[in-house]
């Protein structure tokens, strides 16, 4: 069979999994949270979070070892401009969001100064001297940061 031609039949087929898969990380995340007397906002960033992204990371890390960080770098930020524009966006046209103060004064600023540690790192990465690599204390920064953020959010 022509590849192009399986690609067309898997895609709709991949699309009916995923749409019932994520139904459920959902239902299940918040049913998790009203047990465990979580707030939905630390369910969100944690379980749903990682669980959307898990497909993302694996295609970044066959990418990294591939030697193709292109696609990672433009993985990550493509995916979180989706995320943020459109999908926010299309939700907030079916219902509005409600917004909290925490939400406004902790976990937006934080993510806005995650963008910029992301920023200056793809700066320094493509227009920096030398050899272009995110490195390996790159990568620690960004999980320092990542356990800073859940540590704030959780208290």
């Amino acid at each position: 069979m022509d590849t192009v031609m399986w690609d067309w039949l898997v895609l709709p087929g991949g699309f009916c999994l995923l749409i019932p898969g994520a139904n459920f990380l959902v239902n299940s995340a918040s049913s998790l949270a009203g047990r465990l007397k979580i707030p939905n906002i630390v369910i969100g960033l944690t379980i749903v979070a990682f669980g959307t992204s898990s497909p993302e990371m694996i295609v970044n890390i066959i990418a990294s070892v591939e030697g193709r960080s292109e696609i990672a770098m433009g993985n990550v930020i493509g995916s979180n401009i989706f995320n943020i524009l459109p999908i926010l966006g299309v939700t907030a046209i079916i219902s509005p969001l409600v917004v909290k103060s925490s939400t406004t004064w902790i976990e937006i600023p934080f993510s806005l100064l995650t963008a910029a540690v992301v920023f200056i790192l793809a700066y320094l990465l493509y227009a920096g001297p030398g050899v272009r690599t995110l490195s390996r204390t790159d990568g620690i920064i960004l999980l320092v940061w990542l356990s800073a953020l859940f540590d704030i959010i959780i208290k």
